[in-house]
């Protein structure tokens, strides 16, 4: 057991260096594509606050910690709708598929959209009869492992991929993650590593224009094509480590905590907090906080509430509910429903 808890400690702080060298000292705020990467999945997860690293027991665990497959021993889907920010839908769909002692594979679907809007210019600022969409899209497939009974760890392949009206960018991408059980408490150290991959740069047929080589060269062609180059951006880099336990689970009760560090490229450092309280594993109420100690932020609190019925014995269904508070851009609210059989 001391083993692997080392090996967990040299392999989260190579972790965290990494990222801090690859970050430096700027907090980069706005300078990353594919920002619905950082959408959370799973209403149980962001009413804890997103501090869900080290809990990871679902199937939810595809988004926050692949090492938490390993400890998966159900098949299940999860389904999760969220009412983001200016009107825009995000959704989730992913199935884990444990295959007993070689490990637990899993897949998933995210998408995000809203409504086509008016194509405007400076010449035809009432619109110019063009519609234009924005959308993304992400496939991941993962696998879980157990290492031994209290350590597990988990890695996932995504692609992404953004589109706004005929302009495409594209990218590969990896998540890394672990968890440790230590014998206190039943409590849990997690570490994930997400969204390390290649940066991502806009093609398309509208980046084609006319380019006129000389303007004051008579007689010269003044229809060649060229294109326009975008810049490249880099993936939303995250590292997150956290720990959970409970405080006390003595049937019908269960109080679970948990605490997560925050370390992206895009932003300073951060603590996201949560509990979960549950009746008999069927009513649970959630409460945490986003974003602790990081200035000028719009995220903080977060509240939800779940329920889990039995049906035809082994079958289970969990209903779950989200808000969360975002200031001066108001809430969002995300519903989640998954099925273990």
């Amino acid at each position: 057991m001391k083993r692997y808890f080392i090996a967990f400690i040299l392999v989260t702080s190579f972790w965290s260096l990494s990222l801090a060298q690859y970050r430096g000292n700027v907090s980069n705020v706005a300078t990353t594509s594919a920002s619905f990467l950082e959408i959370g999945v799973g209403a149980r997860a962001i009413a804890m606050g997103g501090a869900f690293v080290a809990n990871a027991n679902d199937a939810s665990a595809l988004y926050w910690n692949p090492g938490g497959l390993g400890n998966l021993t159900r098949t299940e889907i999860i389904f999760v709708h969220t009412e983001w920010l200016a009107d825009i839908n995000y959704d989730f769909a992913g199935a884990v598929i444990p295959l007993g002692r070689i490990g637990t594979v899993g897949a998933s679907i995210t998408t995000l959209n809203m409504s086509d809007m008016m194509v405007r210019t400076v010449d035809q600022p009432e619109g110019t009869g063009e519609y234009f969409g924005v959308s993304n899209l992400g496939l991941m497939l993962s696998y879980g492992f157990s290492l031994t009974d209290r350590f597990s760890i988990g890695f996932s392949a995504k692609y992404i991929q953004e589109k706004i009206w005929k302009e495409t960018a594209q990218s590969f991408a990896i998540d890394i993650g672990t968890i440790f059980r230590t014998g206190l408490n039943n409590m849990r150290i997690g570490a994930a590593l997400t969204n390390f991959g290649s940066d991502m740069q806009m093609n398309g047929e509208d980046l084609l224009v006319f380019h006129d080589p000389d303007p004051y060269q008579m007689g010269n062609n003044e229809q060649i094509f060229a294109e326009l180059k975008t810049d490249k951006w880099p993936l939303p880099l995250n590292f997150q480590a956290g720990v959970a336990m409970e405080i006390f689970d003595t049937h019908p009760h269960r109080l679970t905590v948990s605490l997560d560090a925050i370390h992206p490229i895009n932003n300073n450092e951060s603590v996201h907090a949560g509990m979960e309280y549950a009746l008999r594993e069927q009513f649970m109420i959630r409460a945490g906080y986003r974003n602790l100690f990081l200035d000028e932020s719009e995220e903080g609190l977060t509240l939800g509430a779940g329920f889990m019925a039995r049906f035809l014995g082994n079958f289970q269904m969990h209903i779950d509910y989200a808000y969360a508070d975002f200031g001066r851009l108001q809430n969002a609210q995300r519903f989640s429903v998954s099925m273990k059989f």
